[in-house]
């Protein structure tokens, strides 16, 4: 009997450290997941909170469905053309990594064809005069016109600056009629697409 007893206790304490077991792997799955969670919400929260927050929008021209993504500085006081953005160099066009459009079908910028696909988008600003827009392969660049290559470049136009006596204190880029429209400061840029 005694012996019994002994195998059946035995028994016992063998399935509940085998279920405990499993409960305690359970928990570090949950957990891990739990912090999977909280590190995205981190990350979303640090972009967000970025000197220049990061902007995705989405829209159509005409049947082509568009996409822009870019780094949204504010003027803060300073003197933007000229000073903050230098003229007549290359500018990623927002802040941070460089600015994105994604055509889901080809289109037309400025009356000069381009194929469907994501393309960075530089422009060089001019004291005067027109603008050229650059659309250029390497769309993924983590340092923007750092790291910009005019070997790379797909497409330049030109496209002829608005100036206006109200000043807007964020850059916005839109997805409006002519097609991209830049705004920042007291500069609006109409980039035709068709």
């Amino acid at each position: 009997m005694k012996k019994s007893n002994m195998l059946m206790l035995a028994a016992i304490a063998s399935l509940t450290l085998f279920f405990l077991g499993c409960s305690s792997e359970n928990k570090t799955e949950s957990t891990e997941n739990d912090e999977t969670t909280e590190s995205t919400a981190e990350e979303i929260a640090a972009t967000d909170q970025r000197p220049s927050p990061l902007r995705t929008i989405d829209g159509s021209i005409g049947n082509v469905k568009v996409k822009v993504q870019y780094g949204a500085p504010s003027v803060k006081g300073r003197v933007v053309w000229g000073d903050l953005v230098p003229y007549n160099e290359v500018w990623r066009t927002g802040a941070n990594e460089s600015t994105y459009v994604d055509f889901d079908s080809d289109v037309t910028i400025e009356g000069q064809p381009l194929k469907a696909g994501r393309y960075s988008l530089f422009t060089i600003p001019k004291s005067s005069g027109k603008w050229t827009v650059i659309l250029n392969s390497e769309w993924n660049l983590e340092h923007g016109h750092f790291q910009y290559k005019q070997e790379n470049d797909v497409l330049r136009v030109e496209s002829t600056p608005q100036w206006v006596a109200d000043s807007q204190e964020q850059l916005t880029i839109s997805i409006e009629s002519p097609g991209i429209v830049v705004r920042w400061e007291k500069l609006v840029l109409p980039i035709a697409v068709n």
